[in-house]
């Protein structure tokens, strides 16, 4: 969110919403593919009441935030509140409400995992997917529902909330966290999965080798291979070939490079067509954790959440807090 962009519509009011003793997160508000700030923070202030933001509605206390020759606004607002807004972006429409819970459970236990880890920060987790995804109201009847039902439910391991990693779509298995972020978690292991109802259940994406030049910074492309795969079969190395030999890539990184969104996933093939390197695969995001349309498929075959959730993090327990 470019400062020159941001345009407040401060419309204060004596409806503030929750108690003050309320447990409260503080999220900072990006554009969806914008990167959070590298280095420190300059508080400015604050805005209270109801604000209108690049055409979004936020409530709560909005502070104002300088870094790196731009603005930042950073929304504190309640956890509740806070979680109906996840459930609403990160979940599909018309879910079923045993759905909408499993996804409240884990976005709150996530909140609460970063809200310990980043106290005393300026803020604890971003709007986007580099954390989870959070847009503020209206809500359906049902997510309101989902999340006044579960109201402080959260997933502990050995006491704490554990760091609930969760995705869109896999195929087959999960994948192990060591994988992806280069550590394990004993909470999260591969389990069995379905993507029959995902709309990434299968794909491919074409990158011309200009394309795929310009991107990685390597010139002379000639030809994609896979080194390596992991124990779940998503790739985990890639060697590109050049005039000069081969360079050797990670699977995780080149989804980094290309896009989130371009390349879904890493449970790809690749083969060239003519001037194009052709991507075929399944599944959407990192493949740790609970894969969200798997999480659908079994609350349709009748599982609840509690089933679900205990299904994806073994060794956990729920509790409200």
């Amino acid at each position: 969110m470019r400062a020159f962009l941001i345009f407040l519509l401060l419309l204060i009011s004596a409806e503030a919403s929750f108690a003050s003793q309320e447990l409260k997160i503080r999220v900072l508000l990006l554009d969806s593919n914008e990167p959070p700030p590298s280095g420190p923070l300059n508080y400015i202030g604050r805005l209270e009441g109801s604000m209108l933001i690049n055409g979004s509605s936020y409530s709560g206390s909005v502070e104002v935030w300088e870094g790196g020759n731009r603005l930042y606004l950073i929304n504190e607002i309640p956890l509740e509140e806070y979680v109906m807004g996840v459930v609403s972006a990160e979940s599909g429409k018309n879910w079923p409400l045993e759905a909408y819970k499993v996804q409240a459970v884990i976005a709150r236990t996530y909140a609460l995992y970063f809200m310990k880890k980043r106290e005393g920060a300026p803020f604890h987790l971003t709007s986007t997917v580099f954390h989870q995804v959070f847009h503020n109201g209206p809500y359906s009847e049902e997510i309101i529902r989902a999340v006044k039902e579960t109201e402080g439910e959260v997933l502990l391991f050995n006491g704490e909330p554990i760091e609930a990693l969760y995705h869109s779509t896999s195929s087959d298995y999960t994948e192990d966290p060591k994988e992806v972020f280069g550590r394990s978690l004993p909470y999260i292991k591969p389990v069995k999965v379905t993507s029959r109802l995902s709309p990434y259940s299968a794909w491919q994406r074409s990158f011309s080798l200009q394309e795929l030049e310009a991107l990685t910074g390597i010139h002379g492309i000639k030809e994609m291979v896979i080194l390596s795969r992991t124990s779940t079969g998503r790739v985990r190395e890639i060697g590109i070939k050049t005039y000069r030999g081969v360079q050797r890539i990670k699977a995780t990184e080149l989804r980094r490079i290309l896009g989130w969104q371009r390349l879904p996933s890493t449970g790809f093939s690749i083969r060239r067509d003519g001037n194009y390197i052709i991507f075929e695969g399944s599944g959407y995001g990192h493949g740790v954790g609970l894969s969200q349309w798997s999480s659908l498929d079994m609350v349709l075959e009748g599982k609840d959440y509690r089933e679900i959730l205990y299904y994806f993090y073994p060794g956990t327990e729920i509790k409200r807090l």
